[in-house]
């Protein structure tokens, strides 16, 4: 049976085990797991929180990570503004970006998800509101929920991946991680 990590990432944390090159050292995944012979399936970036899965089986770490697989990837997205029902509508079809259209996404404005506080905190306007979405992708091109948020004028602040496919960040306080079983 293949082992699977869910974790759930601080913001700042590189998603790798070590830092090599850095002038000033950077935290990584080996400050948080010490567990022999797992590797991240995916990436999440550094300014990015979330959860981030990590397994000791290759076929099932490119199943998860590769877009052929179409493992639906929930995001929640504290933008600046407030988004109408047009930009979501762009969300929702697919996005023109440098590399591309995006695929269609799932996108909606949720309340605020009363995450946990974020080190350190996000700048606030306070000329400008912000908002909360839920958005779910079926890709992962290199920083696309930011760039699709940006593409349609609201520009991400915070992002915290919720879940990848079945598996779920839910009962994972920041910083810990659980071991779970293929769904």
């Amino acid at each position: 049976m293949p082992r699977v990590i869910l974790f759930n990432k601080p913001f700042g944390v590189l998603s790798q085990f070590t830092d090599r090159g850095s002038p000033t050292p950077r935290q990584t995944l080996s400050d948080f797991i010490d567990l022999p012979a797992v590797y991240p399936a995916g990436r999440l970036d550094r300014d990015s929180e979330g959860l981030l899965l990590l397994c000791d089986d290759g076929a099932l770490q490119a199943r998860i990570a590769d877009p052929r697989y179409k493992l639906p990837k929930t995001y929640l997205v504290q933008v600046e503004g407030e988004p109408d029902e047009a930009a979501l509508d762009r969300l929702r079809k697919g996005v023109s970006l440098k590399d591309g259209m995006t695929r269609p996404a799932k996108a909606e404005i949720i309340p605020d998800p009363q995450l946990w506080p974020r080190d350190p905190p996000i700048r606030v306007r306070k000329s400008v509101p912000d908002s909360w979405l839920s958005l779910t992708i079926h890709e992962g091109k290199n920083r696309q929920v930011r760039r699709m948020t940006a593409a349609v004028g609201h520009p991400t602040l915070r992002l915290v991946r919720w879940s990848i496919g079945d598996w779920t960040l839910e009962g994972i306080a920041q910083g810990l991680w659980t071991e779970t079983s293929v769904p």
